[in-house]
């Protein structure tokens, strides 16, 4: 089975939170950020413009992105869990 985004929805997995400062200190579960840099695992086929134009993603499979902090829906699937989120939630791409 597999995840298939409608629209404009792009399916990540966060990438995990830093362990430690830079000069050192070793951070307790409850005093490390929510991560917002993910890498882009689904993408969908694109939003249509008032026109009925597909416009096309601007994010491709394997992209590392900087989402909105609280955006998108989190989901399990298959033991794994992701975050589904419109393309309009993702800020950056890391280059």
């Amino acid at each position: 089975m597999k995840l298939k985004p409608l629209a404009d929805r792009v399916v990540i997995k966060m990438c995990e939170a830093e362990e430690t400062t830079k000069s050192g200190i070793i951070l307790t579960g409850a005093a490390k950020e929510k991560p917002s840099v993910a890498v882009v695992v689904e993408v969908g086929p694109g939003a249509r413009d008032d026109n009925g134009v597909l416009v096309p993603m601007e994010v491709s499979v394997g992209d590392k992105v900087i989402t909105s902090k609280y955006s998108g829906t989190e989901i399990k699937f298959e033991g794994e869990e992701y975050t589904v989120v419109k393309q309009s939630d993702i800020l950056a791409i890391v280059e």
